[in-house]
């Protein structure tokens, strides 16, 4: 069976290692993934923090907001004592860690950066990221995603070249809007949202979330989507082998 769909790991292989951690990603990288997933926050002192919330309390040992804390004040936190003793002492990186680690991997798949700008906007992170990524060399195809369709026509402005996805879960409508305006290129949407519509969107252009379970990596292989976002993506890739025969 011919399966074109990208696995893209979602903070990594959240599912076997603390979330939006260097472990995680090379875990990911590990087993053979073609794309990671994370997400991006200014700190206090407008450094680049790769978490998911917008508060350090669900994933660390501290409490507050990532807005109000320095770079310094989150690298003091664990990032991987709630997931088990085993990742004890686990740090919370910077982009430009992970990006450190994707270089040294070789990384050459699709990198997707979430702006977490929906809850919290921070001012001036879409120029910063922008900058930051102009002044550096990568192999890898960089894509930005946000819930926030504004941070996204912002980087369009910044730089119509850009590679940009919308992610949402009921917000169709605005998605087709921003295709149409050429502002996004593809959609990220909710597995169980996408499988109650399933003709919203050419399979080529769709990457859902969040596909674990496997009836639901099968259903996005067999339609041959452009990629999946998945906190599995050992177990995607070997069902995907799987599939084709392999």
């Amino acid at each position: 069976m011919e399966i074109d769909t990208k696995i893209i790991a979602h903070r990594g292989s959240r599912g076997t290692r603390p979330e939006n951690t260097l472990v995680s990603f090379q875990a990911a990288i590990d087993d053979g993934c073609e794309g990671i997933e994370t997400d991006v926050h200014f700190s206090k002192d407008q450094q680049f923090i790769i978490m998911h919330d917008e508060t350090v309390d669900r994933t660390t040992n501290g409490t507050g907001l990532v807005k109000d804390k320095t770079l310094a004040e989150i690298k003091q936190l664990d990032a991987g004592y709630r997931f088990s003793e085993e990742f004890k002492g686990t740090r919370v990186p910077t982009l430009q860690e992970v990006v450190a680690l994707l270089l040294k991997n070789n990384f050459t798949g699709i990198f997707n950066l979430e702006l977490k700008t929906n809850k919290i906007h921070y001012p001036g992170i879409e120029r910063a990221i922008y900058e930051y990524f102009s002044s550096i060399h990568y192999p890898f195809q960089l894509i930005y995603s946000s819930f926030n369709g504004k941070s996204l026509e912002i980087l369009n402005h910044i730089d119509p070249k850009a590679v940009e996805a919308r992610i949402f879960t009921t917000a169709a409508k605005q998605a087709k809007t921003l295709k149409r305006s050429k502002v996004i290129e593809d959609f990220h949407p909710d597995i169980k949202w996408l499988k109650r519509h399933p003709f919203f969107a050419p399979a080529r252009h769709l990457r859902p979330w969040l596909v674990n379970a496997t009836e639901d990596m099968q259903y996005c292989f067999e339609k041959n989507m452009a990629g999946i976002i998945t906190d599995y993506p050992g177990r995607a890739v070997q069902l995907r082998a799987e599939m084709r025969g392999e």
